[in-house]
């Protein structure tokens, strides 16, 4: 495992290609200068001595010279050892709707980016908590697994879809069971599981997994998104928007259905939380974080992360000193080997 202190300085690689370029440029302007003053045979004359391989050298070890010392401004890190570590904190799931209703846009941008403002916004003040997200439609599915990494959460976020579940329709049900699996059975932790929905759709068994779950110690409340008035279902915009349709041609219009949701909630003995304002849903989830007892659990990371800029500073001042005195002139054994057909 390794972390980089300050890969901002790896845009100075770039300059490599300039030096290079430059330096081809004044060889260009060297050789159209000289055949100014005299033909190339009598040059050689001139300058026995001179080795074209030798200049091509140096640049090469200069350029190793400042590709290292960039490498060591950057200060690569190495971790030594695996360790547990003990955290306090609650777990936290997050089981997402992906269904097509969810791209409904009567709640700005839309359903889902909607979810996803609000669980983002809420793993930035989780702390050490750990957290986990299932997104489900017609089925569940796991995301992310349970973790610390709060970063990792997030980008995984970011690519929650209706594409990436098979089937359609809003199968809360497998979400609650498949979020059970995600907390340790071992760990005394307190498990908070937070389902984000329009409610349409929903199995009717889902009030009985919400009763599983309860038992397990899982205190399961329900975000709703979305209006009672409701909106199209945008399914392509290509060519403009294009919109989902029933069978007799009729624009379909998907509106929230929170009564299963606060069902769930209250048989989970949590409560339902209204979505649409990303701000109090978000002060509301805090603050009952906030209020629950943090439970001591151990979490495996990289620790002893230790400085390796070090050697790459020393191997950049080597091949500058090497190129420093590095003479342009021909060695004889180079020169036996007429690697650039320097003899005729």
């Amino acid at each position: 495992m390794y972390r980089l202190d300050h890969p901002e300085y790896l845009y100075l690689l770039l300059f490599l290609p300039l030096i290079w370029v430059i330096y081809l440029g004044f060889v260009w302007w060297k050789k159209k200068a000289q055949a100014n003053f005299a033909n190339p045979e009598l040059l050689s004359k001139l300058t026995p001595e001179q080795s074209a391989f030798k200049s091509i050298l140096k640049l090469i070890l200069l350029s190793l010279g400042i590709t290292f010392l960039i490498i060591g401004l950057v200060n690569p890190k190495l971790g030594t050892a695996l360790k547990t570590v003990k955290r306090s904190g609650v777990d936290v799931v997050f089981a997402i709707d992906v269904s097509k209703s969810m791209l409904a846009e009567d709640v700005a941008p839309s359903r889902l980016e909607k979810a996803k403002l609000i669980v983002r916004n809420i793993i930035d003040k989780l702390g050490s908590d750990r957290v986990g997200i299932v997104i489900y439609a017609g089925t569940a599915y796991p995301l992310l697994p349970i973790t610390t990494d709060h970063a990792a959460a997030k980008m995984f976020l970011e690519n929650a879809h209706p594409d990436m579940v098979s089937s359609q329709g809003t199968a809360i049900a497998d979400a609650l069971k498949l979020s059970q699996t995600f907390f340790d059975a071992d760990e005394e932790t307190n498990r908070f599981l937070f389902i984000i929905s329009d409610g349409e759709d929903h199995e009717a068994n889902a009030v009985e997994a919400a009763r599983v779950a309860k038992a397990e110690a899982i205190k399961i409340y329900t975000i709703g998104i979305g209006t009672p008035n409701g909106g199209p279902i945008p399914i392509s915009k290509i060519g403009g928007v294009k919109y989902k349709k029933d069978q007799e041609g009729n624009m379909v219009i998907t509106q929230l259905h929170d009564e299963v949701l606060k069902e769930i909630a209250t048989i989970g003995k949590g409560a339902y939380i209204d979505g649409n304002n990303t701000k109090t849903a978000v002060d509301t989830v805090e603050d009952i974080l906030n209020q629950s007892e943090k439970k001591e659990f151990e979490t495996k990371e990289f620790s002893d992360f230790k400085d390796q800029y070090q050697w790459f500073i020393g191997l950049g001042f080597f091949f500058i000193l090497l190129d420093v005195f590095l003479l342009e002139k021909k060695t004889s054994w180079i020169s036996a080997l007429n690697l650039f057909n320097e003899k005729k």
